[in-house]
């Protein structure tokens, strides 16, 4: 009987064991880093936009703030702002660049822009609280949502838009966790295509490297080597193109940073130097364009 008590005990420290180490699983508690930024219009200013809307300020605090109690890591917006000179300020809203430098040094994973619109009806007033997630890495759209508060005879907006904002936050971080997971499963997902200057005296079947092989297997044996589980797909090859349409970036690099593409680009581009190439490239959102010189 003792030894029948004995196993039985054994046999539950072990489950427990399992379920413990299942529970802490780094993947499993792997958050993304948020930073949410108020919603501008091409030719609008970021920071004059969030001085001058107070419910807009309020929409973006109170997401924020459904971030933090939820355990995200979050980075606040105006703190960001501080840390850039009033002249670098200056300089960027010139250039209408401001809120992709601010993005682009925030550390973020993931920035939700957020917008806030007041409805005046005879029926009573209301706001609208929209927020739509992207990738920083791709730009691409992760998740979205909208809630209007209930209607009230009230111009206390700032109170509507703070009961706006309660049914946003729940929803919302569940879908936006779902999709994250994703990405670090599987990596990010960026294109390229490779071509060459018209003054360019190689082409994709050019004979390069200690071997001599082909340009384009060395190319696909890189990006063996560097793409998240050697996943990547190649569209097409012609003697003078290569279309990659989907390759997939590990979201840590090997020192445990966020990976940018422009990281990526740059040490592929490295790769071809030792090839013995010159290079051009051209990054928009996910998309790479190489230029052999």
């Amino acid at each position: 009987m003792k030894n029948y008590l004995y196993l039985i005990v054994l046999l539950l420290v072990n489950c427990v064991g399992t379920y413990a180490q299942v529970g802490t699983s780094p993947k499993a508690n792997l958050q993304p880093t948020i930073m949410v930024i108020p919603f501008v219009k091409e030719n609008q200013s970021l920071r004059t936009i969030l001085e001058n809307d107070v419910n807009l300020r309020i929409a973006v605090s109170k997401i924020k703030e459904g971030f933090d109690n939820r355990g995200f890591s979050t980075i606040d917006l105006r703190a960001r702002l501080k840390q850039l000179s009033n002249d670098q300020v200056m300089e960027l809203e010139n250039k209408s660049s401001l809120k992709q430098t601010l993005i682009e040094q925030s550390g973020a994973d993931i920035f939700i822009e957020t917008e806030a619109a007041v409805n005046k009806t005879s029926s009573g007033n209301s706001v609208t609280v929209i927020v739509t997630a992207f990738d920083v890495f791709s730009g691409v759209s992760l998740a979205n949502k909208s809630q209007t508060s209930p209607l009230f005879y009230s111009d206390n907006f700032e109170k509507l838009t703070e009961k706006a904002c309660e049914g946003i936050v729940e929803d919302f971080l569940n879908t936006l966790q779902l999709k994250f997971n994703n990405i670090v499963e599987t990596g990010k997902i960026a294109s390229m295509n490779i071509t060459f200057s018209p003054s360019s005296k190689y082409d994709m079947d050019s004979a390069l490297g200690i071997n001599s092989e082909l340009f384009s297997t060395l190319i696909e044996n890189w990006l063996e080597q560097n793409t998240q589980k050697g996943n990547f797909h190649v569209q097409g090859i012609t003697q003078t193109k290569m279309i990659i349409d989907e390759m997939r970036i590990s979201f840590k690099d090997e020192k445990g940073n966020n990976t940018r593409l422009s990281g990526f680009v740059g040490n592929f581009r490295n790769y071809l130097k030792t090839l013995g190439l010159d290079s051009n490239r051209d990054i928009q959102g996910n998309k790479v364009f190489i230029t052999i010189n």
